[in-house]
């Protein structure tokens, strides 16, 4: 860009504030216009006779949904890339993660959707050798249960062991007071 160009821009005159809310109702709405038409927050919160603190938080608010909304394109086009959301014998294929900040790894959602997992449902982590384990804690659960199962005969109940045990102590309490 040329000097002389630069400084026609410059020169060009910014839309009154005025002219750039006229149409729009919200404060919120007037301030990302304004916004957008070059103001700076005090003379957003200045014209609009707010708080600073209103005009920083509605901007802010809309910086955080805009990088939300990158993310998820994001994850959704790695998801398309790694043919995650295609099935192999009713599983998703194996599908290629990064760790990012903080060791933070995505689940890719065809992996969420056929486990039956959902946002904020509780996960076991380990270690098997060489390879990390997610478990969904059900999922943990069984796996414990067939572990002591393995060492219980056939036809034994522990629930019923447990309970005879504890009424012979029981009754060994009674008799002994």
């Amino acid at each position: 860009m040329t000097a002389h160009a630069s400084s026609q821009e410059e020169a060009k005159p910014r839309r009154s504030k005025d002219e750039v809310v006229a149409g729009f109702h919200t404060k919120s709405d007037k301030i990302r216009e304004l916004a957008k038409a070059g103001y700076s927050r005090s003379e957003i919160a200045d014209f609009l006779g707010i708080r600073y603190q209103f005009v920083r938080n509605v901007l802010v608010h809309d910086e955080r949904i805009a990088g939300r909304a990158e993310s998820d394109r994001r994850t959704q086009a790695r998801a398309k890339s790694d043919a995650v959301t295609s099935l192999h014998e009713g599983k998703p294929y194996p599908a290629k993660v990064r760790i990012e900040p903080n060791g933070r790894v995505e689940i890719p959602p065809a992996f969420l959707r056929a486990l039956g997992l959902k946002e904020n449902d509780p996960l076991i982590l380990s270690l098997d050798d060489d390879a990390i384990q997610l478990m969904s804690l059900p999922a943990s659960v069984r796996r414990a249960q067939a572990m002591v199962r393995r060492f219980v005969p056939e036809g034994v109940s522990l629930v019923d062991e447990l309970l005879t045990e504890r009424r012979l102590e029981s009754k060994r309490e009674d008799d002994d007071g």
